[in-house]
């Protein structure tokens, strides 16, 4: 081949391989830049960047920049919220001294039963002037109870405390003559969400009133729930159940709305009954009152037990007499 061709190829050939190698570092520098730029940007991103005057993203407040973040908290499925609840009753109820669990009412009625006066205790004009009906059951096939409490003298914190931790709902009718020394307890108790209501001023025997000093002592109640507690009650009951027509028309003339007496009583050491199988029955409206060993042989709670056992083991639920009014 001649010496001039021979050249030619050469230089060719080398100008080939130039032309790759300067291709190959190209592409290396390319790779160096974009990865770089991809650092940079997952710093970012992870912030760990900081900020500052070169406006860079600041930490989140009460944080150190670049420290991990916390773990996130699972919420509580709503399986493991029945079962701590249950586990708390358990251990509540074991606590008190209970045979049993007490059982846990259903939920309210999302249609309130018809309230109607008991046949036998009405009074003249009952239902044309509108009164607030007077009843002792409240009518329900469900198997729920009703616990009420009267007066207010007992203000047992033990009490207080028994049935916040056993979550058992109750009603409470309270008289100023004996909760006037303490407004604060029955405050703790609205704070329990107890609904309070009306049982007088001073517990007087209604019917032997005239209507003036009816009004003054239920109305005068009203007023005095309404200043300590934030509200006027619906619910008022009468002391020692007993009425009559004037008391019905001043109870309504205070916004009074139902007027609920009982099916049973209970104390500490036995039950009373007003039917005569002597039982429970559904939607039964239990009385209890604000009594201790003053009065009873033993206390507020040792009441609570009994009530507490009889229902329990008869297959019955303590539930909020507000919410089925």
């Amino acid at each position: 081949m001649p010496e001039a061709g021979r050249r030619a190829r050469a230089q060719a050939s080398g100008t080939a391989q130039a032309g790759a190698r300067t291709a190959r570092a190209a592409r290396r520098r390319a790779g160096i830049r974009g990865g770089i730029a991809m650092l940079a940007l997952t710093a970012i991103g992870s912030g760990c960047v900081q900020g500052g005057a070169d406006g860079g993203a600041d930490p989140a407040p009460g944080r150190r920049s670049g420290a991990a973040a916390p773990p996130a908290e699972t919420p509580l499925s709503y399986a493991d919220r029945l079962h701590a609840e249950r586990t708390a009753k358990v251990a509540a109820a074991r606590r008190w001294g209970l045979k049993k669990v007490p059982l846990t009412p259903p939920a309210p009625p999302a249609s309130k039963p018809p309230i109607s006066t008991r046949e036998g205790f009405e009074v003249d004009g009952h239902e044309e002037l509108g009164l607030p009906p007077v009843f002792t059951t409240v009518p329900t096939r469900q198997k729920v109870v009703f616990l009420t409490i009267d007066d207010g003298a007992e203000k047992d914190p033990d009490f207080l405390r028994m049935m916040s931790e056993l979550k058992v709902p109750y009603t409470a009718f309270l008289s100023d003559y004996v909760i006037n020394d303490d407004y604060a307890y029955f405050r703790k108790m609205r704070d329990r969400g107890v609904v309070l209501n009306n049982h007088t001023l001073h517990h007087p025997y209604l019917p032997g009133l005239s209507y003036r000093r009816q009004r003054h002592e239920i109305c005068g109640m009203q007023q005095v729930i309404r200043e300590q507690y934030g509200k006027r009650p619906t619910l008022f009951r009468p002391p020692f159940g007993n009425y009559n027509r004037d008391t019905l028309i001043a109870a309504k003339s205070c916004g009074v709305k139902y007027a609920p007496l009982w099916a049973e009583e209970v104390f500490v050491d036995h039950w009373e009954y007003r039917e005569w199988d002597r039982d429970l029955h559904p939607g039964d409206i239990v009385l209890s009152h604000f009594r201790g060993r003053g009065d009873w042989k033993g206390t507020m709670p040792d009441m609570v037990r009994r009530f507490l056992n009889k229902v329990t083991d008869k297959g019955y639920a303590v539930a909020r007499l507000e919410d089925y009014l």
